[in-house]
């Protein structure tokens, strides 16, 4: 999820298209917080451990 986050950061400030931009920040935020809550011991979607 990060990393789409930032390929549409790139594409949108690239292209100029804002939407992109927009999605783009919202997915790189999401995915810092899963990451995060991930890294200290939270189940994440309802899972502990992904294999």
């Amino acid at each position: 999820m990060i990393v789409l986050g930032v390929i549409l950061l790139i594409i949108g400030f690239v292209f100029g298209i804002p939407i992109l931009w927009t999605i783009g920040g919202i997915l790189l935020v999401i995915g810092l917080i899963l990451l995060v809550a991930g890294a200290l011991g939270h189940a994440v979607g309802g899972r502990r451990h992904y294999y």
